[in-house]
């Protein structure tokens, strides 16, 4: 009795082992399968409709003509921005956290918070931009008031892989610097951030392709404007491509200009993915050499 329970076992655990190895691989096929299906799906509605005089235009109601320049403008503009202002913040948290904070405790609040905050769906964050900065602050419909929001937004995400970045550089490498006579902010400065740049340029390229998909903080905050506007236009409304495609999408009807748009954001997007892995695997390699 004994011996036939000990030959049942093995076999159970056999079966079972290769019913959950099948589930597994059901699921990265089904996975993989929708992830080309939605992306061929995107790119051969929005291919066809992506123009020269789409992209080199702006739109015209006059003329009748669609154009999507002012949106891409307003996008770049918008990334900037956002990253002048998130990046000094973001870095500098980690630093002071990682290097700096002796209260654990303190330490340990911050980062609750901050992967709290980076839970909040995005259009909470949009009304409360437009509750604070344009209300509050009394600042009008712009950019920059999108951009401020926007990083806002992002700060958890730069704070939490800077926070990880400098936790990867050897405790030995501090000690053999303060060894040498250098102090806390050389060391910081000349080995430890040098060490650890691989992560920060990879939470960056992250950042960027949050703020190029971010369409409903920005529907409270930068506007719908579709001008060109001198200089920066900071302080003027304008429409990302996101809010651009919504509006096109939702409000004008203009389908194939959407898919236009969302084949744009899909290939910026996979651009970005890709920065950040090829800039992460060439400070890695730069760094072990």
């Amino acid at each position: 009795m004994q011996d036939m329970q000990k030959k049942r076992l093995p076999l159970r655990r056999r079966a079972y082992a290769a019913a959950m190895i099948a589930l597994m691989g059901a699921a990265v096929i089904l996975t993989c399968a929708l992830t080309v299906f939605f992306i061929g799906y995107v790119l051969s509605k929005g291919l066809p409709n992506i123009t020269w005089e789409l992209l080199s235009t702006s739109p015209s109601y006059l003329k009748e003509t669609v154009g999507i320049l002012p949106d891409i403008r307003n996008t770049l503009v918008i990334v900037l921005a956002t990253l002048v202002i998130v990046l000094p913040f973001g870095v500098g948290a980690a630093v002071y956290l990682n290097e700096y904070a002796e209260n654990r405790r303190l330490v340990s609040l911050i980062e609750y918070a901050a992967e709290t905050l980076s839970g909040i769906p995005s259009i909470i964050y949009g009304l409360v931009g437009m509750l604070v900065f344009q209300q509050f602050l009394g600042m009008q419909t712009s950019l920059l008031c999108g951009a401020l929001t926007l990083a806002i937004m992002n700060l958890p995400t730069i704070l939490r892989n800077t926070q990880e970045s400098l936790k990867t550089v050897p405790q030995a490498y501090r000690e053999g610097a303060f060894g040498l006579g250098a102090g806390k902010w050389r060391t910081i400065r000349t080995v430890v951030l040098p060490g650890c740049v691989d992560g920060i340029i990879t939470g960056c390229i992250l950042a960027v392709g949050r703020i190029l998909g971010e369409s409903a903080a920005l529907l409270f905050t930068a506007g719908f404007a579709h001008a060109l506007n001198g200089c920066l236009g900071l302080m003027s409304s304008g429409a990302t491509l996101t809010v651009a495609l919504y509006v096109y999408a939702k409000e004008q009807g203009e389908f194939g200009v959407a898919f236009a748009i969302a084949a744009i954001l899909m290939v910026m997007t996979v651009l970005m993915d890709l920065a950040a892995v090829l800039v992460g695997r060439f400070f890695e390699k730069r760094r072990n050499a």
